[in-house]
């Protein structure tokens, strides 16, 4: 599961639009829309530093949260939320509604684990990672954090495939295939002939 929830206090927001959302900017805050679960969307204002403190936290994306608007509650889960390109503050954020029930698409970190029990990096192969996050649907209040990807024995021109991760109940994948997580590839300037001496003896 992922990380803990956390609670954000918001305004209602009257007014919509590019000088509103500026006026909010000026004054410390982010304006953002919560929308989903079949309901009218909600024009609402954040305070700017506990958003970019939960942006920077890691797993803003995969933890619900509860935002309180004039006294009333709201279980979310951010889908999307846009930085100045320039100054790297956030300009926006958009909030899904969720329930026990909902279903959302995430992409979910993926941690490499036991490096130095494999063969292949042993003898100065390279882990080529060729996606760093998998795509995958599961229901709201149960996100993964990160899937772990054990390295253990594998040796150089092997491939780790999907179907080697163990993934929670309830948790699919959005591509329907086995498909390549990392390769062990052979290094540019060649294997290091007497670590994979070593091994062979081992």
């Amino acid at each position: 599961m992922s990380q803990e929830t956390y609670e954000l206090k918001a305004e209602a927001r009257e007014r919509v639009g590019k000088g509103s959302a500026r006026e909010l900017r000026r004054n410390g805050l982010i304006p953002a829309v919560i929308y989903g679960d079949k309901q009218a969307p909600i024009a609402i204002a954040l305070n700017t530093n506990e958003v970019t403190k939960r942006i920077h936290a890691g797993g803003f994306m995969t933890t619900v949260a509860t935002i309180e608007v004039d006294g009333k509650k709201f279980k979310v889960l951010p889908k999307d939320y846009q930085l100045d390109p320039v100054r790297d503050f956030t300009m926006h954020v958009d909030f899904l509604r969720v329930s026990g029930n909902t279903q959302v698409t995430v992409e979910i970190p993926v941690h490499f684990i036991n490096e130095e029990k494999s063969q292949g990096l042993k003898v100065g192969g390279v882990l080529n990672i060729v996606r760093h996050q998998v795509e995958v649907h599961c229901p709201a209040d149960a996100i993964p954090e990160f899937f772990n990807v054990d390295l253990s024995g594998k040796k150089i021109g092997d491939s780790i495939h999907i179907s080697e991760v163990t993934l929670p109940k309830g948790v699919t994948t959005v591509i329907d295939r086995d498909f390549t997580i990392a390769t062990i590839i052979a290094p540019a300037a060649g294997i290091d002939e007497s670590a994979a001496e070593g091994e062979a003896e081992a």
